[in-house]
């Protein structure tokens, strides 16, 4: 059993979820899913396509262990696709360092991802889904820089990054 460390930001943000559950949701970031997706495999399928860390992120919805992905750290110019579908989810201009540990992203390009209030007794969060392949990608929080006021916290397992030639 994992034991997560509590943090004021942990903590806070739990609060703030709380009392502004529906405030995610009032600014539209809930959003339908394609039934069914626009890409759809087998669970054979899905694990013969990706790693083991992003077969239990993107299909099973786990969170990689903080710091832990090299993405935290990119600074190029290009976009975040999905690790599963190759899908353009993020615009490296989305993205910030929020100290969360995760890769985090203030606005996803125009369709590219889902959301949906996340089940996981004792959570009040928004899941990010690939609405391409429906693949787990990480949680959007209320806590975000301007303008949007979203941070997108994204496991890098689901990510993959591609620079822009210039």
């Amino acid at each position: 059993m994992k034991i997560m460390k509590r943090t004021k930001r942990t903590f806070f943000g739990a609060v703030t979820a709380t009392f502004t559950s529906g405030s995610i949701a009032s600014r539209g970031a809930d959003t339908a899913l394609a039934d069914p997706y626009e890409m759809n495999l087998s669970d054979a399928g899905w694990r013969r396509r990706l790693s083991t860390e992003q077969y239990r992120v993107l299909r099973r919805g786990a969170t990689e262990p903080p710091n832990a992905s090299p993405l935290i750290n990119e600074r190029r110019n290009g976009s975040f696709f999905c690790a599963g579908c190759e899908s353009p989810l993020f615009a490296s201009s989305a993205k910030f360092d929020s100290g969360t540990g995760w890769p985090s992203f203030s606005m996803p390009i125009d369709g590219a991802v889902a959301t949906r209030a996340d089940a996981t007794p004792g959570s009040l969060r928004h899941e990010v889904l690939c609405r391409r392949c429906g693949g787990h990608l990480g949680h959007v929080f209320d806590d975000g820089p301007n303008p949007t006021g979203l941070r997108y916290c994204l496991n890098g397992a689901a990510l993959l990054f591609r620079q822009t030639e210039s």
